[in-house]
């Protein structure tokens, strides 16, 4: 778990209002089931397995934020996260059993966290390793690099298949030695080369800690992905990894691949990590880390709701979807190619919009299963105008480091930004109401022009205040004929 794991319920909004305007109850309510997973194995053994999540279903308009909650509580926590769409499950040619596809991609993204945390954890030693390599491709050792491509194959051995022979008693007359220097000064020969390979591979050191040899070329061992791998019926876009099939039985092929020093430390870190880990050790922690706190966001819920007015028809039956995905959220046992992986203690949130059908609408088992509900409210205009300016990845903020890249500093005076927000609200009041996702439209308009000008020497500074709004919308503002507005 993270750092967050123990942070009280309140601690916990206060980390989302970092990055999400409102919903005060959606925050409350996800605050409350993390904290209760931190409580819930603060039990013994016997009691905790008896301690289910206390599913949530968020009620609310597109880009009100509720999948951003969901993504922001499990970045928290530390935890597998998975969304999906409920409608996928609706397509002509859906098969129930395909539903239980949710808690394998599930496990990878446990597969993944889990991966990438331990890595973190060797990247410290496998910086050193990585340091050497460098260290060895600048200055590699010449003497014994044409020792082996004179005597050596690539298992080790010498070329000539009789060589050990010269070695059996009364066989030297067959095989005569070339002249050999006496072994004292062979040995004084190679002290002295050593010590002066080592001499200049410590001032490489020095220069590799310094940053002085970032661009030199060299040559490094990469692993070959494209020969590890196996087309299926020659589509290319259609392959299985060897490693996945066949684990450690069948090594990795390398290939020799000429990079800068930067470059090349970036390849071996993670091959070096990689390396270090058990891979064992680290999957069954991520099964484990996914059947304890994975959380499952099951989007658009209330379009496989059985309404009278929306939910019959043709096609796949919407209560049949309801009964599929039923088994997982209630508790069962998914196979996966990690072994059996239960869902009892998986937090599963649903989320719809419910402005055709409702939650009654939903099968009563599956309706038991949410306790929790949470109804999300409309973005104001003034939401609107936080979003733009307060989390702390405002999208205004965004744009603002995008054009610093190319050396243009940019400012939107407090003017410009309402009516950005005046722009967004009354186009999602005249339109289809598409929540925050209406101020990305409205930016990109916007800074349409800026943007394509970029880079221009003559222009280091731009302000950007209500007037220039008003005048990149004025035609297209005009009341009646918002139904056609662009955005």
């Amino acid at each position: 778990m993270g750092e967050f794991y123990n942070l009280t319920p309140r601690e916990i909004v206060a980390e989302l209002d970092k990055y999400i305007v409102g919903q005060d109850g959606a925050k409350k309510s996800v605050a409350i089931a993390l904290r209760n997973r931190h409580r819930r194995n603060q039990l013994s053994d016997e009691m905790r397995e008896e301690v289910t999540p206390k599913n949530i279903l968020m009620m609310g308009p597109t880009g009100c934020g509720k999948t951003e909650i969901a993504r922001r509580l499990a970045k928290i926590m530390e935890a597998p996260f998975v969304k999906v769409e409920a409608t996928k499950f609706t397509e002509v040619g859906y098969v129930g059993r395909d539903v239980d596809s949710i808690i394998r991609d599930l496990v990878e993204a446990s597969i993944r966290l889990t991966k990438q945390q331990k890595m973190e954890e060797k990247y410290k030693e496998a910086d050193l390793v990585t340091e050497e390599k460098i260290v060895a491709a600048i200055i590699p050792d010449k003497k014994a690099a044409k020792n082996s491509n004179a005597n050596q194959t690539a298992g080790g051995q010498s070329d000539n298949p009789f060589a050990f022979l010269s070695n059996l008693p009364g066989m030297q007359q067959y095989f005569p030695s070339q002249p050999q220097t006496p072994l004292y000064e062979e040995n004084a020969e190679a002290d002295k080369t050593a010590n002066e390979l080592e001499l200049a591979r410590e001032q490489v050191r020095q220069q590799l800690r310094q940053g002085l040899l970032e661009d030199q070329m060299i040559d490094i061992d990469v692993i070959d992905n494209k020969a590890n791998t196996i087309d299926i019926g020659g589509n290319e876009n259609m392959s299985i990894s060897i490693g996945s099939i066949f684990g450690d039985m069948v090594p990795q092929k390398m290939k020799k691949k000429k990079l800068k020093v930067k470059d090349a430390r970036k390849i071996l870190r993670e091959q070096e990590a990689q390396n270090l880990l058990d891979m064992d050790a680290v999957t069954a922690e991520a099964v484990e880390n996914a059947e304890q706190n994975g959380i499952v966001f099951i989007d658009e819920i209330d379009k496989i709701a059985d309404s009278s007015e929306y939910g019959r028809g043709p096609g796949v039956s919407r209560e049949g979807v309801q009964r599929d995905i039923l088994p997982i959220v209630e508790g069962s046992v998914v196979n996966t190619k990690y072994g059996p992986v239960k869902t009892d203690h998986m937090l599963f949130i649903g989320a719809g919009a419910f402005h055709v059908s409702k939650p009654t609408d939903l099968i009563p088992e599956l309706q038991g299963r949410f306790p929790i509900r949470v109804e999300l409210e409309n973005l104001t205009k003034d939401a609107l105008r936080q979003i733009l300016t307060v989390p702390k990845n405002a999208l205004i903020t965004q744009h603002k480091l995008m054009l610093e890249t190319e050396g243009i500093k940019i400012d939107f005076t407090d003017d410009a930004v309402d009516e950005i927000a005046e722009i967004a609200f009354m186009t999602n009041e005249q339109n289809e109401n598409i929540g925050a996702r209406r101020l990305h439209t409205v930016m990109e308009k916007l800074l349409e022009d800026i943007s394509f000008d970029l880079p221009n020497p003559d222009v280091t500074e731009i302000v950007v205040d209500k007037a220039y709004v008003i005048e990149k919308f004025a035609d297209k503002l005009s009341e009646d004929d918002l139904d056609r507005y662009i955005l």
